[in-house]
């Protein structure tokens, strides 16, 4: 079977799709990846094709920005987010999706929700498509008009909108949202905190006190940003492990060095060992990794999805959620100190790890995937 999967090209919509592409992999499926150029470093690690089609995120922001005036990044508006995903990025991507795709020649396509390449290049070439989300339901308001956006696109190619064959969910009960209706094609799918094929290690445990990891992935992460918060950090008396992401240094902090330990991009997996709390933004895949070992947070919601991810964290009683207008270094620091104080919190991300560990793995589903192909 030859599997294209499709995704914006961000870490935080990529690097959710990897498990089923190993998964599929392993079992003899050939994959390649249908996404910006960029992400060339992550995919050459997993030995996996790249299909190169668009720009990376600062220029389709920058035209999207152009276009309506509005901020994808900060504030995705639904005119925002229906510009950047659908109509900026067909716009720009179109035609080298199809001569992938073409070239590829797909049996199925799995796309992440936010990605409309993929849907293009499964109507183009009459294949099967599957959506994996991650997160709880994007909203109706928002996901209906870039929806509608996309459709345009594709009408206007003369090609028809792909429905989904399946629906593969890795939202835990616990975080999905009130009242939400599972689609028909609705199939369970376990969320897997990143891992990566070298030989990265998490900084060695040299003390008693309790370890707090500090991540804001790769796009949320300004230095200027950050360093008042890790200042306050730093007065409770626990070991702080921070995430440079991609572009940052540890020289831009201006902290006490000795009580912060900064680490280069590195899979969430080999970050959590020896971990007490979390504090991060709120992106689906370091909330779903984190609670799927069973680590309550702190969110501290910025943009894009963070804040359903954060409010639906909270509401489980996994962590706590600080707003911005609430979330001073103060705040942030409190909110450590409370979810490593009081047990509940623990208890409850104990209680989302069961959830997670009890949904289908990516190779149950690789066979599934497989089996109805046949």
């Amino acid at each position: 079977m030859r599997v294209i999967l499709s995704s914006i090209p961000q870490h935080g919509h990529l690097l959710p799709l990897l498990p089923l592409a190993r998964a599929l992999r392993a079992q003899g499926d050939e994959v390649a990846f249908l996404t910006g150029a960029g992400m060339l470093p992550v995919l050459l690690a997993e030995d996996i094709p790249l299909l190169p089609a668009g720009p990376m995120p600062d220029v389709l922001g920058e035209e999207t920005f152009r276009r309506t005036g509005e901020n994808p990044f900060v504030h995705p508006t639904p005119t925002a987010a229906a510009s950047f995903f659908a109509g900026v990025r067909i716009d720009m991507a179109a035609e080298e999706a199809l001569v992938g795709g073409r070239a590829f020649k797909p049996d199925l396509v799995i796309r992440e929700r936010l990605d409309y390449l993929g849907p293009l290049v499964a109507a183009d070439r009459g294949v099967p498509q599957a959506t994996l989300t991650f997160g709880p339901a994007v909203p109706p308001f928002l996901i209906d008009v870039v929806d509608n956006d996309a459709r345009s696109q594709y009408e206007a190619r003369n090609l028809p909108t792909p429905t989904d064959r399946w629906y593969l969910d890795t939202c835990p009960p616990a975080l999905q949202v009130d009242g939400w209706q599972r689609p028909p094609a609705w199939h369970a799918l376990r969320p897997e905190p990143h891992r990566d094929n070298g030989d990265a290690a998490a900084p060695p445990k040299t003390s008693t006190r309790p370890r707090v990891l500090v991540t804001f992935g790769t796009f949320f992460n300004a230095p200027e940003k950050m360093t008042p918060l890790l200042r306050e950090l730093s007065t409770v008396d626990v070991d702080i492990v921070v995430t440079l992401g991609l572009a940052s240094t540890a020289e831009q902090y201006d902290v006490d060095q000795d009580r912060v330990t900064f680490v280069p991009f590195t899979a969430l997996n080999t970050l959590l060992a020896d971990v007490d709390v979390v504090l991060t933004h709120g992106g689906a895949g370091t909330t779903l990794g984190t609670l799927a070992s069973a680590i309550p947070l702190v969110l501290t919601p910025v943009g894009a999805d963070n804040f359903l991810n954060a409010g639906q964290v909270a509401a489980a009683g996994a962590g706590i959620s600080l707003l911005p207008d609430q979330a001073t270094p103060q705040a942030v620091a409190g909110a450590v100190r409370t979810v490593l104080a009081e047990f509940r919190y623990r208890e409850a991300a104990a209680s989302v790890a069961k959830e997670i560990a009890a949904m289908p793995t990516p190779a149950e589903v690789a066979a599934e995937l497989r089996s109805a192909l046949r």
